[in-house]
């Protein structure tokens, strides 16, 4: 064989490697793709819609993340509601924190959608979903923003914060909506 081309094929392997090691690497520890599955997350994030995210920023109230799910193999996106030490209540469909309402901006769609009489939130209290009356270190609340189908904290629980995979940054496919998320 000529040795031009053992050289070419040479470099095409090393390219190759090098390329598979930092994809590797930056799916692994920096960023990953997702796909939404299930409609909890209505009409922010939609089933099958492709997402990235970043694995090494740590999420705030309202964040999008992707979480380890409770007592199976499968990842659900949702969102951050509660932090550690806080207190966290739902009463008449508005969110208080340590006592205080606070605006979810989120869910103004779907509340307009709502008859006068409905709740998009049923009233609960951080008690009902832990064994505390505050968030613990290392956890946190999460809910889907469709509220009326999800199955989030209210139903598992807190989510301790290393069942946190990372936090959703961009939505890339349907091209239509891609679009950084905030």
């Amino acid at each position: 064989m000529d040795p031009s081309i053992k050289t070419e094929i040479w470099l095409y392997v090393k390219v190759l490697v090098i390329t598979l090691f930092f994809s590797f690497i930056l799916q692994h520890f920096f960023f990953q793709p997702y796909t939404v599955k299930g409609e909890s997350m209505m009409p922010t994030l939609h089933e099958g819609n492709k997402i990235i995210i970043g694995k090494l920023s740590k999420p705030d109230r309202f964040d999008l993340v992707v979480i380890k799910a409770p007592f199976s193999d499968d990842y659900l996106v949702k969102r951050v509601i509660g932090l550690p030490g806080e207190e966290i209540e739902y009463k008449d469909d508005v969110l208080y924190i340590n006592g205080k309402p606070k605006d979810e901006p989120h869910l103004r769609e779907y509340r307009n959608n709502l008859l006068k009489q409905d709740q998009l939130t049923e009233d609960f209290s951080i008690e009902d979903v832990s064994l505390s009356n505050k968030i613990p270190k290392d956890h946190v609340l999460v809910l889907g923003d469709n509220r009326l189908v999800s199955r989030d904290g209210r139903h598992f629980g807190l989510t301790p914060t290393d069942a946190i995979v990372g936090e959703v940054h961009v939505t890339y496919w349907p091209i239509n909506e891609l679009k950084l998320v905030k």
